[in-house]
């Protein structure tokens, strides 16, 4: 006497959900990829051989080609950067401040930016691009 099913189970993988679950992760990684850096200042800086990293708290001091000021990504005119400078080192001992300008401004308007800093007797480093070598 055999007994049979009729019918055979067949394993089956359902792909269904798989959409969904590629949908969302396409998602997720598009809106953190905008998150992580969201006011990010295009600027062409300077290219140079050395470099060197500097392990304390620094304030960020953009200039683009347009001659646009930015302290720590807020914009800043150029009559009350200095004011804005003052505020900004206020609370901090021994400050110095990563200066970002772009590689097509003058040499004088980079002289003018750093008499500021000898004038409020801070530190500033020029940040440059590595040259890759």
């Amino acid at each position: 006497m055999k007994i049979r099913r009729k019918s055979r189970v067949a394993a089956e993988v359902s792909t269904s959900s798989l959409n969904d679950i590629m949908f969302f992760l396409m998602l997720f990684f598009l809106i953190v990829s905008t998150v992580v850096n969201p006011s990010v200042i295009k600027v062409m800086l300077p290219k140079s051989s050395a470099s060197q990293s500097l392990s304390k708290k620094t304030i960020s001091l953009t200039v683009t080609a347009d001659k646009k000021y930015f302290l720590n990504n807020t914009e800043t005119s150029s009559a009350s950067l200095e004011s804005d400078l003052i505020k900004a080192i206020a609370n901090i001992p021994d400050p110095t401040i990563v200066l970002r300008a772009d590689n097509t401004l003058t040499i004088q308007d980079l002289v003018d930016i750093m008499q500021l800093g000898v004038k409020l007797k801070v530190r500033m480093v020029l940040s440059t691009n590595s040259s890759g070598k």
